[in-house]
């Protein structure tokens, strides 16, 4: 795609003044920065996608990197936290990053299980204000494992309970995940160095993967991070909502939206797309659910049409647009995500993972109930005065 050559730029910042013309249909604005090649599969709860890590912590010959917000201190936590012992065990390089907030929970037994087995454990900025550079609003929000460089698992699953099984004690979160075979995972092992290195200052190399390319999909990666990346993947919504022609479908756990995603959701509605979000009828968070709730009236005003999904929390962070192009990862619509955490997202124009994940984007609508501007004018004054209230610290959701 054509855009103005301003040559005293680096890359990083001119491929960001391309931008799609609204309703143009375009999707290849970052062609270059997609790699073919791969094959994706879809999990929506965590009873498949867990069996499916954990085959693939099995089948790791040389390494193991997991990345994760949350490692629960639960059953969950210490199914995990054993097969990442036996890996490193039988001779895989074994490294997790965990956030220290998120894992707040984490047993300090479970934690010493793994490094007696020699899995290599960064906690992502301590709690420990006494510590020089401390940064409590820094967090790690990222949920991915890379084994062998080869296949990866990228979306929105916590390794915990909330997202395990009910026959299992776990509360069946519906969510997003994806698992891809393929030079995409190899994206994702990047991201996971890059992080290790800045954390420790030290560095390490991994075989490139010989195998075949497994699949036809072309994948794009996209962490935010540093200064030039931190609006990555929110640059990429903006886009893919001004190329949108007929249809956008969002599901968002903590939907807060900043000022140019509302605009570019209005804008689309007013070019005749049929903008549908999906959001929880209940939040693990209360307030953030009601901060959520205070972005609806201007929403329904411009022709946005919001659900709420009725079954336990929906914690997906995922968007589908007219079947063409669909994202899926940890980035939430919400200032934490946009500003101060570290999140991933896979982005694919792959038109068989987009249909599926909209089939099921559709099944949680039929599932949900609508908030009409009739049903949205009729809540009580209780409710009125929580979510204006709670609305004054969004920053901090």
């Amino acid at each position: 795609m054509a855009f103005v050559a301003l040559p005293h730029l680096p890359p990083p910042v001119r491929k960001y003044l391309r931008r799609p013309k609204p309703g143009s249909g375009v999707f290849d604005w970052d062609a270059d920065e997609y790699v073919a090649g791969n094959k994706l599969a879809l999990y929506i709860r965590g009873k498949e996608l867990f069996a499916a890590m954990a085959e693939a912590v099995e089948n790791a010959a040389e390494s193991v990197h997991l990345e994760t917000y949350r490692f629960g201190g639960d059953k969950t936590g210490r199914f995990f936290a054993e097969l990442l012992a036996r890996a490193a065990k039988r001779g895989a390089r074994v490294r997790l990053i965990y956030d220290s907030v998120g894992s707040l929970e984490l047993q300090p037994e479970t934690e010493t299980l793994m490094r007696n087995a020699g899995v290599q454990i960064l906690e992502y900025h301590p709690v420990a204000p006494w510590r020089p550079h401390w940064a409590w609003n820094k967090r790690d929000h990222r949920k991915l494992l890379v084994c062998d460089g080869r296949v990866g698992f990228i979306g929105g699953m916590n390794l915990s309970d909330e997202h395990a099984p009910r026959d299992k004690g776990g509360l069946d979160w519906p969510d997003a995940h994806a698992r891809v075979e393929g030079p995409a995972a190899r994206e994702l092992d990047l991201l996971f160095r890059a992080v290790w290195h800045r954390q420790t200052a030290r560095w390490f190399d991994c075989r490139p993967g010989t195998a075949p390319a497994p699949g036809a999909c072309a994948v794009r990666i996209v962490g935010n991070h540093d200064l030039l990346k931190r609006f990555a993947i929110r640059e990429a919504y903006v886009n893919a909502l001004r190329a949108a022609r007929s249809e956008v479908a969002i599901a968002n756990s903590y939907f807060i939206p900043d000022w140019r995603i509302r605009r570019s959701l209005a804008q689309a509605v007013r070019r005749g797309v049929d903008v549908r979000v999906l959001v929880p009828g209940r939040s693990d968070i209360r307030s953030a659910w009601y901060a959520m709730r205070s972005t609806y009236g201007s929403l329904l005003s411009r022709g946005v049409r919001v659900f709420e999904w009725q079954g336990p929390m929906m914690h997906a962070k995922a968007v589908v647009v007219d079947g063409k192009w669909c994202s899926l990862g940890s980035y939430n619509l919400d200032h934490r995500s946009l500003r101060h955490n570290l999140e991933v997202n896979l982005q694919t124009t792959d038109a068989a993972f987009a249909a599926k994940l909209k089939a099921r984007f559709d099944l949680g609508v039929a599932g949900a109930r609508e908030i009409t501007n009739a049903a949205w004018g009729r809540r009580s004054w209780g409710e009125r005065a929580l979510e204006r209230l709670f609305s004054s610290f969004d920053y901090f959701f």
